[in-house]
Parts: C-alpha cells; structure tokens; sequence
C-alpha cells in the first residue's frame, strides 16, 4: 500500500494548503488528567515535558534513572516526537526514600510536576489532550473570512473521528506490515501490535468514509451501538426516537462503528451491510484481525472539538482545542486545510 485514501471530509474542500511542524514549538500537546493524587503510595507521577523524544524513549530513560525495569514505568498513551508534548509517566519507587528527580537529565525532557500516588498509570487513563498548533501559509491572511466559517463549523458539528495518518506509518506501511503478519511473518511483540493497531484502524476510517459519503456520520441509525460522550460506555438503539435523535444533536450520545476483530459485528444488519461494502476489497485484513483473535469493539464515528480557539498571526493561524482521549488533531485539521509534509 504506496498511499493511504484520501478519505471524504465532512464539512467542505479543504481551504488551502498549510504547514504544520514549522518550528518545533508550533504544536504542543498537554495531557489532560481526571483525577486526584493520594499523596502517597509506591509511584512517582511525573509530568513530563519532552521535546524530539518519543515517549518509549523516555519511559526507558526514566527507568535508568530510578534503577527499575522499564515496565515498572507507566504512561497513559503515546505521544508525538516531532512536538512539544507533557505527558504523565508513572515510575515505581525502588525505595522507600525514593529517587531524586532533581538530578534527572536527558536530552530534550523536563520534569514540570511530581506527586505520589499508589497506582501505577495505565494506558488510556487520561482523560484528553489539549493541543495548541500553528498552520503556516501566505494564504491565510486572505482567507480569514472562509476560515472563521469552517472553524464555527467545527466548533458546531464536531468532525468525523478518523484514526490520524500517523497510526499507520509513512505511506501506510504498518497497513503492509500488518498484512505481512497475516501472511506468517514473525514480528516482535512491539510490532505485532502496531500492525494490528493499523489494519483495524484503517478499516475503521473505510466504514466511516462511506458514512460520510452518505451523510450519516451525525446520526445513529437503527441497531447500532450508541456511544455515551467523554466515557468508553456503549448502547444498543433499537429505535432511534425523538429523545436519541435530541442527544445526539447535543453531543450528548455519538453513532459508533465497528473496530474489526472476532466476534459477532456489531450493529443492525444495515450499519453490518455498509461495514461489509466498506471493507469488500480488505477481507484478507479482516480475516486477518479474527485468526489474530483480536476482540471486536466499537468506537465513536464523531469527535466534539471542544474550548475551540483562534487567533490570526502574520502568516499563521494559531488554533487551541481539547479532544477526548483516543482522537487525533490531523482529523481537525484536515477539515480545514491541506495539511503539506515537511
């Protein structure tokens, strides 16, 4: 797979082409949290802040540092390399004293804050990120008009819930080396998953893509699964009534699809008719995903942007928003613009 589809976008054409990624500082994330520390306990959380260092690389160093095995460190998802990103990482204590973080040094990585707590962090326990990212373009200046009324768009409708390019690797390659999987190939533990991670994903971005084609990206439609917002709580709509229609305008519910795996698909025979027409010409991955016995599962087919903010800059549009773990900001972005690679 040399490229990966351009899949249909909701909400127009995109305006023009912009660069994101310029310097590294025109896009940060933070990561969002949910909870509070109990001020004791066998962990140190510390929140992190890294820049041209991917968080493997990181939890690795911390566990250096601390004189424990990298799997005593915990982290709640990963995190963009080329960025500015602050993440939580979680780091057993070895000792009752603890380890001194003060004298932690490793290229590109910061401690901000440290706490106790007596879990350990696991993957998905955040509950969002906040981005703030810069698009760069001569354009934009003579575009503020068109997009302001894109930006409200978004703001008012949220955008389609596509897995970002960056899960499936230049070109779509972990795509290939998921199905090189299916094929016997032997890979790591590491790479099986990230195989596997890819080829579900890009059968998900096929069925939202014909979901969007039609129109129904918005709507819950008869039999599938509804998904309760800010929460991985899913249930079934028998009849879509005028109460589950007024949720789902408010963003209070989202329609969901499949995320491919054994087990019985999910949803009515309608939603299973548009996945099996959608994924026709993958059925070797879809395959692939059951001998894996890799669990079906479901994810929102809509993603609310919320506390969006803009600001215009010279050459620059400047844009601040929160998404719900899970989501990815090139599928904001690619709403709005042409996003070039650098």
């Amino acid at each position: 797979m040399s490229n990966l589809p351009d899949w249909a976008r909701a909400l127009g054409p995109t305006l023009f082409k912009a660069r994101i990624r310029s310097a590294v500082d025109d896009f940060v994330v933070s990561e969002q949290l949910e909870f509070e520390f109990s001020n004791d306990g066998e962990h140190d959380w510390l929140f992190v802040e890294k820049i041209g260092a991917n968080t493997h690389w990181v939890g690795e160093q911390l566990a250096q540092h601390a004189g424990i095995k990298p799997r005593d460190v915990g982290y709640a998802g990963l995190k963009d390399r080329y960025a500015v990103t602050q993440q939580w990482f979680s780091v057993r204590r070895p000792s009752v004293e603890g380890t001194d973080w003060q004298s932690f040094e490793a290229e590109g990585v910061r401690i901000v804050e440290q706490h106790l707590h007596r879990r350990k962090l696991r993957r998905g326990a955040h509950r969002g990120n906040a981005f703030r990212i810069a698009l760069r373009d001569d354009e934009i200046a003579l575009r503020q008009e068109d997009v302001v009324e894109r930006l409200s768009k978004i703001e008012s409708r949220g955008v389609p819930n596509y897995f970002g390019e960056q899960r499936f690797g230049r070109d779509g390659s972990n795509v290939d080396l998921g199905r090189s999987l299916f094929g016997g190939r032997r890979l790591t533990r590491n790479k099986r998953s990230i195989a596997l991670s890819a080829v579900r994903s890009f059968l998900f971005n096929q069925i939202l893509d014909t979901r969007v084609r039609d129109g129904s990206w918005e709507r819950i439609l008869p039999g599938e699964l509804a998904n309760l917002d800010g929460s991985g709580s899913v249930f079934p709509v028998d009849d879509v009534s005028s109460d589950i229609t007024a949720r789902c305008a408010a963003f209070d519910i989202h329609p969901t699809a499949t995320l491919w795996g054994s087990g019985t698909p999910l949803g009515s025979h309608i939603v299973a008719e548009m996945e099996k027409d959608a994924t026709a010409d993958y059925s070797d991955l879809c395959d692939g995903l059951i001998s894996a016995k890799v669990d079906a599962s479901s994810r929102p087919l809509r993603v609310r942007v919320q506390d969006l903010r803009w600001e215009f800059e010279d050459d620059a549009l400047w844009l601040e928003f929160l998404l719900p773990k899970g989501a990815f900001a090139t599928t904001v972005l690619r709403e709005l613009v042409l996003l070039e690679r650098l």
